[in-house]
C-alpha cells in the first residue's frame, strides 16, 4: 500500500467511527446529513441547515449505536448546529486548527452522502479564505475549499487533516469537483462553545449595505487605506439610519478600525458592539466626518 493510501486508510478507521448519519423531521418533511461527536460527554456537530427547524434528529453510528439528538443551538449565519445525544457515543474527535492548512495538503471528507452511510472521499485543500452565502443574508469568512468529492448528505461531516483531526465542517457543494467547508479555527470555536452553553450566538446589527471603491490617493493617504465601502443602501429605522448615514458615504472607519468591506463590518458585529456607541468615519462631500451609531441585536431566526 502506498503512503497516500495509508495515510487516507488511517483516518478513515480513526475518524469514522465517531461520524453519525443523521435522521431529521421538521417543518419541511424529512432530511439527513452527517454529524461528528466532538465532546466525551456527547455534544455533536453539525451544519445548521440541516436541522432546521428541528428539535430533535436521529444519531446513527458504524457500531450500530443509535441515539436520538436534542438540537442544543444553531448558528445560521456560520452554518453550525450543536446537538446533545441521549446516551453513551463513540469517542470524541481531535479539532484541529484551519489556520495551518495549506493549499496542496492533503484532506479527508467523511460523511454520508446520499444516504451511503461512511463514505470516504480524499482530495486537497483547493483554495483557502473563500466566503460562502448563508441563507440568512451574511458571508461565512474563510472557507475552505476542496476537490474531494461532496455531495448531498455530506452536510454536517467531517473535513479532516492528514492526521485525523477535524479541520473543517462540510457544508455546501458548489460544483463537480469543488465542496466548501466551515473551517474549524479560533472563530468557530468560540461560535461552538456559544452554542453549547447558551444555544444561540448574539450579533450586532447596524443596517448598512455597501460596496469596495477605491479612494483618491489624497484621501487614501489620509486615511491609510487605498480604497473604502461605499454606502449603497440603509435599513430604515436602523442604527446606521439613526445615526444619519446615508448612500453615498463611504466608510474608512469603524470602531477605530479601518474597514473597507461589508465582510469587514460583519466581522465588527459581534456581541460586544450591542448597544455600545461606536464612532463611524466616513468621506462625505470632501470631508472626514464622524458619526455616533448604537448597533442593535439583530434577530435571530
Amino acid at each position: 500500500m502506498d503512503a497516500y493510501s495509508r495515510t487516507v486508510v488511517d483516518v478513515a478507521e480513526r475518524v469514522l467511527p465517531s461520524v453519525a448519519s443523521l435522521r431529521v423531521s421538521g417543518p419541511r418533511g424529512q432530511g439527513a446529513g452527517s454529524a461528528s461527536v466532538i465532546t466525551a460527554d456527547g455534544i455533536l456537530l453539525t451544519s445548521a441547515h440541516v436541522v432546521v427547524g428541528a428539535r430533535t434528529a436521529t444519531a446513527s453510528f458504524s457500531d450500530g449505536t443509535q441515539r436520538e439528538a436534542e438540537v442544543v443551538g444553531r448558528d445560521p449565519l456560520s452554518d453550525l448546529a450543536v446537538l446533545r445525544a441521549d446516551g453513551p457515543v463513540p469517542p470524541a474527535l481531535v479539532l484541529g486548527d484551519a489556520a495551518g492548512l495549506r493549499v496542496g495538503q492533503l484532506v479527508v471528507a467523511l460523511g454520508n452522502p446520499l444516504g451511503l452511510a461512511g463514505s470516504v472521499t480524499a482530495g486537497i485543500v483547493s483554495a483557502l479564505g473563500r466566503s460562502l452565502p448563508t441563507r440568512a443574508g451574511r458571508v461565512i469568512d474563510e472557507v475552505i475549499q476542496t476537490d474531494a468529492a461532496l455531495n448531498p448528505g455530506n452536510s454536517g461531516g467531517v473535513l479532516a487533516d492528514g492526521s485525523g483531526r477535524m479541520v473543517g465542517v462540510n457544508t455546501a457543494v458548489a460544483g463537480i469537483g469543488l465542496g466548501l467547508a466551515v473551517p474549524i479555527n479560533a472563530t468557530t470555536r468560540g461560535i461552538i462553545d456559544t452554542l453549547m452553553t447558551h444555544g444561540r450566538v448574539r450579533r450586532a446589527w447596524l443596517g448598512i449595505a455597501g460596496v469596495q471603491v477605491p479612494l483618491a490617493p489624497p484621501v487614501a493617504a489620509r486615511v491609510g487605506s487605498p480604497t473604502g465601502l461605499q454606502v449603497a443602501g440603509v435599513s430604515p429605522n436602523s442604527p446606521a439610519a439613526e445615526a444619519g448615514l446615508h448612500a453615498g458615504d463611504i466608510v474608512v472607519e469603524l470602531d477605530r478600525q479601518l474597514v473597507v468591506t461589508t465582510t469587514a463590518v460583519q466581522r465588527l458585529m459581534v456581541e460586544d458592539a450591542i448597544d455600545r456607541p461606536i464612532e463611524i468615519t466616513v468621506w462625505r462631500n470632501g470631508a472626514l466626518v464622524d458619526v455616533i451609531a448604537v448597533p442593535r441585536e439583530l434577530p435571530g431566526d
